[in-house]
């Protein structure tokens, strides 16, 4: 791994909604080539810290670089988030593919559109991702046709077709029956063991542990622990993360009888 040149910085970042304040001066970097994994309960911020690292959010303070990107200022030139967008991909619980167009139609739309790719290269791509997420022989279907695991690796697949140098995650299992969840996490193993660099907001403690070179956990706001993953989750420091890993145990039981 390429320890090196952090590919995203992050310095005293706040986000508030109104008054409502979600992060709180926190700080860390995510170096390239490596695999984090956010985790915390629900309302802590995971979601809208990765949310800021694609722009979908714009910081209410400090200071946030991704990519070089320098994404602090209020005005960030336009050319200049043209760049994130190509740069940094983003996989989101809901799928999000266009329900009029088939697979294929989806994942050349932004090659074509953005990148100014041709079709003819575009169809070319899509085909090499697709086969890549195991979907090749579903580039015809449309997302209806498709499972909910399928959907989720065919938004995997429209995010690699930007050659992407980033990858954030948005709980991206979270929406699937429990025997869908393998497929997915199975392509975001692969793509970790190629070296992609991957932000992940999961729940998903076993891929955690398993794929996550590190592991942070994000309690109201703030960071509550970080460290190497197999040692934040099997040996928590905080009695938070200790009560909120006890919790997820539960459930996950509860689940499976």
């Amino acid at each position: 791994m390429n320890n090196s040149t952090p590919a995203i910085i992050f310095e005293n970042l706040e986000k508030s909604f109104g008054c409502l304040q979600v992060l709180k001066g926190i700080s860390g970097e995510v170096y390239r080539q490596e695999v984090v994994a956010i985790i915390g309960p629900s309302g802590c911020g995971k979601s809208t810290l990765l949310r800021c690292f694609n722009y979908l959010e714009t910081i209410s303070g400090g200071r946030l670089t991704v990519n070089g990107i320098d994404l602090s200022h209020p005005d960030l030139e336009r050319k200049k988030l043209r760049q994130l967008r190509t740069q940094v991909g983003m996989v989101f619980q809901q799928f999000n593919l266009f329900p009029h167009l088939t697979v294929l139609e989806n994942l050349i739309l932004a090659p074509c559109q953005v990148l100014g790719k041709t079709r003819k290269e575009s169809i070319q791509l899509a085909g090499f991702y697709l086969e890549k997420v195991g979907l090749f022989d579903k580039a015809s279907a449309y997302p209806q046709q498709l499972s909910g695991g399928q959907k989720q690796r065919v938004a995997i697949a429209r995010s690699l077709c930007m050659n992407p140098q980033i990858m954030l995650f948005d709980e991206p299992t979270s929406a699937l029956d429990p025997e869908l969840v393998g497929e997915v996490l199975q392509v975001m193993q692969q793509l970790a063991a190629e070296g992609m660099t991957m932000v992940v907001v999961t729940h998903e403690m076993q891929f955690a542990r398993e794929v996550a070179n590190r592991v942070i956990f994000m309690d109201k706001g703030t960071i509550a622990e970080q460290g190497p993953a197999h040692e934040v989750l099997t040996n928590p420091q905080s009695d938070r993360l200790r009560a909120f890993l006890s919790r997820l145990q539960r459930e996950w039981q509860t689940s499976t009888n």
